[in-house]
């Protein structure tokens, strides 16, 4: 199938060679495949295809078994408050995302800021964004899979530079969706103000006056960031645990070491080389399944890879990902402009 649909640049191996494969020649194939896939995912020219969308919609449906049905969707903001849509089950997160952007009055041009998010809202407080709903995913269905989690689909910015903020201040619909998520991130303890800070924030919350708060807030601690949930890592040595913040072109991470002590650490865009995410499956039966995300990253000039376990390791890709191809096009900009 996978031939059928992306080509023979997808490796074939005869009949034959599956019988006699041993376990680690499988593991490796199985790896290959992950990795390729991934790689797919890159190419907007395959992602946007009628081939493509058309094979994974069957491919999600058949898999739930759900049919093609009309059905509603709840669709939350940072501030709980919820857009309901009338969709079909077969729907991608691209239409899913057009639609609430016209319902809540959001400028066409500017919904390539904003994306789909599958959430989880613990009861201690926490707030864990699980993962980016792929635009040619469909969110019911994938709602419908992910039961046990207790996710909810919600509206976020999707831009990992903090200047963009002002390309989008002219659209009220727009400002008011970056207004509430920062203040859902500074109640979530992701936005980290001093004292100072935060008095002149209650104040222009107060007067609701949103413009300047996003300004003064734009120079706060990890504002722009995505925080992911605590994990454990390998970094400086095994085993131990870290808070991460992706954004500003780095993965910051404050991680607990063996000896309780506490060491921050930034791991620069600029240092790193490339990464991969791999499934290494349940330990046990029952038990979730392990993500793991490493990269090779240039440290005092010497290359090393760093390992960190973590559901949200589609996330962490999905957020190095924009992070250089924002990057990208800043590059190219400026190479216009001069």
């Amino acid at each position: 199938q996978l031939r059928r649909l992306f080509g023979s640049t997808v490796p074939a191996f005869p009949p034959k060679f599956y019988l006699a494969m041993t376990k680690s020649m499988a593991d490796e194939r199985r790896s290959q495949l992950e990795q390729y896939l991934q790689n797919v995912t890159l190419d907007s020219n395959i992602t946007n295809s009628d081939v493509f969308i058309g094979f994974f919609r069957k491919l999600q449906q058949d898999t739930f078994k759900i049919e093609t049905q009309r059905a509603s969707l709840d669709v939350y903001l940072a501030d709980g408050s919820n857009v309901r849509l009338d969709i079909q089950t077969s729907d991608t997160a691209e239409r899913i995302l057009e639609v609430t952007s016209y319902k809540m009055g959001l400028s066409r041009e500017l919904i390539g800021y904003f994306s789909l998010f599958f959430i989880q809202d613990h009861s201690d407080g926490a707030l864990s964004v699980v993962k980016k709903v792929a635009e040619f995913e469909l969110p019911y269905v994938s709602l419908q899979s992910m039961k046990e989690l207790h996710c909810k689909l919600g509206i976020r910015k999707w831009y990992m530079d903090p200047s963009l903020d002002i390309l989008l201040m002219d659209c009220r619909a727009s400002m008011n969706l970056l207004y509430i998520q920062a203040i859902q991130e500074i109640e979530r303890n992701w936005i980290k103000p001093t004292e100072g800070e935060m008095q002149e924030l209650e104040f222009l919350q107060k007067t609701a006056n949103k413009r300047k708060f996003l300004e003064l807030v734009r120079e706060m601690q990890f504002y722009g960031y995505i925080r992911l949930d605590p994990c454990i890592c390998d970094y400086p040595e095994v085993g131990c645990s870290a808070d991460i913040y992706v954004g500003n072109n780095e993965i910051n991470c404050c991680i607990k070491l063996p000896t309780n002590q506490t060491k921050e650490v930034s791991f620069k865009i600029s240092r790193l080389r490339c990464w991969q995410v791999t499934l290494l499956g349940a330990e046990k039966d029952g038990e979730e399944e392990t993500l793991e995300l490493r990269f090779e990253y240039r440290d005092s000039d010497k290359w090393q890879w760093i390992i960190f376990y973590t559901k949200q390791a589609f996330l962490m890709s999905s957020c190095l990902k924009k992070i250089i191809s924002e990057q990208m096009m800043k590059a190219s900009k400026e190479g216009q402009e001069m």
